[in-house]
C-alpha cells in the first residue's frame, strides 16, 4: 500500500522581528551619522577668538625676531617655592623599554 503523507503548504515568507531590528538600526546608524556630520560642520562660538598675528598671511619671524619686551622672561628673577619643584633635574632611573640584560623576563629556556 502506498502510504500518504500530508503535506503542508507553505506560507510565503514574511518580515520577520529580526528584520524589523536589523532595519531599526540600520536607521539609528544612519540619523546619528549625518547627527555627527552636522555637528563637526557648524562654526565654533563667540567664545573663541582669532590670533590676527598667526594667520596664514601674516609674516613669520626669523631666528632674529625676538619677542616683544612684556612677553621676555626676566632670567634674573627669583624662582618662587611653588615651581622649583618642576625646575630640579630628574634624578632617578632612565625609563627604558627593554628589560635589563640578566632578568628573568629576557632570558630564554
Amino acid at each position: 500500500m502506498v502510504k500518504h503523507t500530508n503535506h503542508k503548504v507553505k506560507m510565503p515568507p514574511t518580515a520577520g522581528i529580526s528584520t524589523i531590528r536589523t532595519l531599526a538600526l540600520a536607521a539609528t546608524g544612519v540619523a546619528v551619522g549625518l547627527f555627527g556630520v552636522l555637528l563637526a560642520r557648524r562654526r565654533p562660538g563667540n567664545a573663541e577668538h582669532t590670533a590676527p598675528d598667526l594667520a596664514l598671511d601674516q609674516p613669520r619671524p626669523g631666528s632674529t625676531g625676538r619677542a616683544p619686551e612684556a612677553f621676555r622672561p626676566d632670567p634674573t628673577a627669583a624662582v618662587p617655592a611653588s615651581e622649583r619643584e618642576g625646575l630640579r633635574p630628574a634624578t632617578g632611573p632612565v625609563p627604558t623599554i627593554v628589560e635589563p640584560r640578566g632578568s628573568m623576563r629576557s632570558q630564554i629556556g
